[in-house]
Formats: structure tokens, C-alpha cells, sequence
């Protein structure tokens, strides 16, 4: 056993209360996976996972006894969630696969630690700590986890077998938490297996590789999977590695750098067409394929201006979120393909002016021209793009007295 000092998410009533529901009658409750290997990294812990020998209905049952609000988000699979003081914990009964059909695999309830944890991912997720902060450590993750080696538990195959999502999750995981080369054993094995991502369900492909574009090493990863032939398989297309290496270098720069919807365009949008297809390969919402075609939009009437954008200009026709996006796009570009050095500084006194310049709104509108004189019909829609167009070259010092003696 090794204890775990700093897990202050250990400390609160509200996990204790968790605890204290479900270990009853000789049950035995440890929290598992990503809380601990998080804790153990110095990685902020988004939500804490309980795997417990009670079975489901019984921790449903002694939670509610407990005043605890209770989910049965996946009672067949075992997992009930358990809200405390506004924070939910999945509870899950310890599992056993008996039979593997992928994502399907026919498990059973038992009380075995050990085989709960063989199946399992990789030995860093097989952790388990108990409500004192004792860690129980049955596959050596916990060796693992310190050195940010990613290791599938078992043979790497069969792992793989039971769930090919698990090539994504090997190299997302390995972006987020590893340090030098990937595992040989395991990367050997996702390159073998690699036709099984050909399987898989847009929605969960799009979950992994948000997830994967935004980690630190996502650049050397991504890489990675194209000189394997598996990047290829996931985006459905040719992608520009070199482009989205350098818009990570800018995460110093900007905070948007590892947005996804920057980094899928950076990486794969030549075209709109581009776009559309990592939208629907990887299911993304509306908002996120919106705001790709925005940042591609931006950064072609960004390279069109060349040294000298004119950044208010761009700025109304755009937004400011798609400008920006646009132009780190652009910046990436420049610095990959070395003419970006004598461009810095403008680039950087660009970025600055997107993010601090106002966007005014144009002082008219249709109505305004009619209640000025002008007849209704199309003249009214020329006028008025025409003194926007005078507003703008103005940088917006027209006011709109000014626009509409021009009209008269």
C-alpha cells in the first residue's frame, strides 16, 4: 500500500458520505481510476469513479437511506451514480468479463479486486484508493503512472480487441499524461489492429479526438498516427501535421490554440468540403462545425491582406472569435513553413488589436433610408451596403447623421 497525501477530493464530507452509505455490511468501497492517476500527476480532477464489492441495487438502496440522491445511469452494467452535496460519483459494482464481443462484453458482479482490475485499460487507470487515502495498487500502475508510461494491462491485442476505441484512448491518454515514446508493445499493437477503427461510431471517435487535439503532446502523437497509418483512417483524409505542431507552439500565445474546432482546421481543413467531413466523421454540433468554417473563412481574408490586415475591417465582417481563430491559423502556417520570422511582431500586434479594438454596430438600416426618401425596391439594399462600405473605410468615424446626408 501507498498513501496517497494530497487528494483533497479524499477530504470532503461529501465523498466521505459516499463511503460511509456504501461500505456497510462488510462491502468495501475505493475510489479508481482517473482521480487517483490525476492526483499522483498534479492534473486537476474533473470527477471522481467508486467501485465497490456492494452490488447496485444495494448501493442505490443504502445511499437513499443515507439522504443521497440516486441515478441508475447504468444499473445493468453496475453503475449507479450517487449525487452528494451537489457532486455525483458513479458507484460501480466489481466486474468480471466472462465473455468479450467488443464493447458488448458479458460481464458478471463479483468481489474480486484483482479481476476487476484486469480488465481494465492500461495499469495507471487500475488504481484504487480507499476512503484513507490507502492505495491499492494490483497491477503495477501505480510504477506506471509515475514514470507517465501508458501500458496496457495483459496482452495489448485483446485489449484492443474487447474495444478498438482503446487505439484512440492509447494515444489520447498518452498526449495528456505520458512523457517520451509511446509503449512499443502497445503502439504495435494499435498499428496491427488499426483496421478496427473503421468500426466505431462517429460519436465516440469525436469524443477521443477532442480530447486528444487539446492535450500537450497532441502535436507528436497526431504524428505519430499518421506515420502509422491511422490518422488517415480516423479524419478520412490528408492532414497537415507541420500546420498543427506549430499552432500548438503557440499555446504560450493563446488560449485558443487547443480549442478542437482551431485544431481540426488547422490539421485538416484545406476547404469547406474538408470541414464538413471531419464534422460529420467525428459528429461534432453545429456550434463546433460553425465555428471551423468561421476560423477557415477568417484565415483566407486574414492571408489575403497580407502584411497589413485591416483588422477592424475583418474584425466586423468576422467576429472576434472567428478572427482570432483565423488568424493563429494563419500564424501556424507562417511558422511552419519558416517565413514567419520577420511576421512576428506583427502578428503579435494583430492578435492584440482583435481582442482589444471594439466592433461597433452599423448605425442603419432599411428603414432608415425609407423614412429618408429612398424609394423601397433593391435600391435600398445597394444603398445601404454601399455606406457600410463608406462606414468602414471610415473606420467607423461616420456617424450616422453623416451616412445619411450622403443618402440625400
Amino acid at each position: 500500500m501507498t498513501q496517497l497525501t494530497d487528494a483533497y477530493w479524499l477530504q470532503t464530507p461529501a465523498i466521505q458520505r459516499v463511503f460511509e452509505a456504501v461500505e456497510q455490511d462488510g462491502d468495501r468501497a475505493m475510489a479508481v481510476g482517473g482521480a487517483i492517476r490525476n492526483t499522483l500527476l498534479g492534473v486537476p480532477v474533473a470527477d471522481v469513479d467508486i467501485a465497490t464489492t456492494a452490488l447496485p441495487e444495494q448501493v442505490a438502496a443504502r445511499a437513499r437511506d443515507k439522504g443521497l440522491k440516486v441515478v441508475p445511469t447504468g444499473i445493468d452494467h453496475g453503475t449507479v451514480t450517487v449525487i452528494s452535496a451537489g457532486m455525483a460519483y458513479e458507484v460501480t459494482t466489481l466486474r468480471q468479463d466472462v465473455e468479450t464481443f467488443g464493447r458488448q462484453a458479458k460481464v458478471v458482479f463479483g468481489t474480486n479486486w484483482i479481476d476487476d482490475a484486469r480488465r481494465r485499460d492500461f495499469t495507471l487507470n487500475a488504481l484504487y484508493v480507499d476512503r484513507h487515502g490507502k492505495i491499492y495498487d494490483p497491477l503495477g500502475g501505480f510504477e506506471d503512472c509515475i514514470a507517465r508510461r501508458v501500458r496496457f494491462i495483459g496482452d495489448p491485442r485483446e485489449r484492443i480487441r474487447e474495444d478498438y476505441l482503446r487505439i484512440l484512448r492509447f494515444f489520447r491518454i498518452h498526449a495528456a499524461y505520458g512523457l517520451g515514446a509511446p509503449d512499443p508493445a502497445g503502439l504495435s499493437a494499435c498499428i496491427r489492429e488499426r483496421d478496427g477503427l473503421r468500426h466505431l461510431s462517429a460519436e465516440r471517435i469525436g469524443v477521443e479526438m477532442k480530447k486528444l487535439v487539446r492535450a500537450p503532446l497532441a502535436a507528436g502523437c497526431l504524428a505519430l498516427m499518421e506515420d502509422s497509418g491511422l490518422l488517415e483512417i480516423t479524419t478520412g483524409g490528408i492532414s497537415r501535421i507541420a500546420d498543427f505542431r506549430a499552432l500548438r507552439s503557440l499555446d504560450d500565445v493563446a488560449d485558443e490554440t487547443r480549442r478542437p474546432e482551431l485544431g481540426f482546421a488547422v490539421l485538416s481543413g484545406f476547404v469547406d468540403e474538408d470541414l464538413d467531413r471531419i464534422a460529420d466523421r467525428f459528429r461534432l454540433s453545429n456550434a463546433e462545425r460553425k465555428r471551423m468554417h468561421g476560423a477557415l473563412a477568417a484565415a483566407t481574408a486574414i492571408s489575403a491582406g497580407g502584411d497589413d490586415p485591416q483588422v477592424y475591417r475583418l474584425l466586423y465582417r468576422h467576429g472576434r472569435e472567428s478572427f482570432i481563430d483565423g488568424l493563429l491559423a494563419v500564424w501556424a502556417q507562417a511558422r511552419a513553413g519558416g517565413a514567419s520570422e520577420h511576421r512576428e511582431p506583427v502578428f503579435s500586434r494583430t492578435l492584440k488589436q482583435g481582442r482589444d479594438l471594439e466592433i461597433p454596430v452599423f448605425p442603419l438600416k432599411g428603414a432608415d433610408l425609407m423614412a429618408a426618401g429612398l424609394p423601397a425596391g433593391p435600391k435600398i439594399g445597394e444603398t445601404l451596403k454601399q455606406l457600410e462600405e463608406d462606414w468602414l473605410d471610415s473606420r467607423f468615424s461616420l456617424s450616422r447623421t453623416e451616412l445619411l446626408e450622403r443618402v440625400q
